[in-house]
């Protein structure tokens, strides 16, 4: 999943991420941000591991990569506005 968001990319961002992504079940998410936190940076990667350390208790083979793009976003790529 895609999401974009022109100006910072705060906690209550990557909240709203996080939400969208765990309804999904999405097994990648990518922000395209100008600057983000870093609180928000590491709610992404604290949940990216959750859900890892989750699929490892219920034995099941899950994982959610995240990557992060700063410093401009694309009117041409299309994704989730935030």
């Amino acid at each position: 999943m895609l999401f974009k968001k022109k100006g910072l990319f705060t906690v209550s961002d990557a909240q709203k991420v996080i939400e969208l992504a765990s309804e999904e079940n999405a097994k990648e998410i990518i922000v395209m941000c100008e600057a983000i936190d870093d609180d928000a940076k590491r709610r992404l990667w604290d949940y990216a591991k959750g859900v890892e350390l989750m699929s490892d208790l219920t034995g099941e083979e899950r994982k959610v990569r995240v990557e992060i793009l700063e410093g401009y976003v694309s009117d041409k790529v299309k994704g989730i506005e935030l």
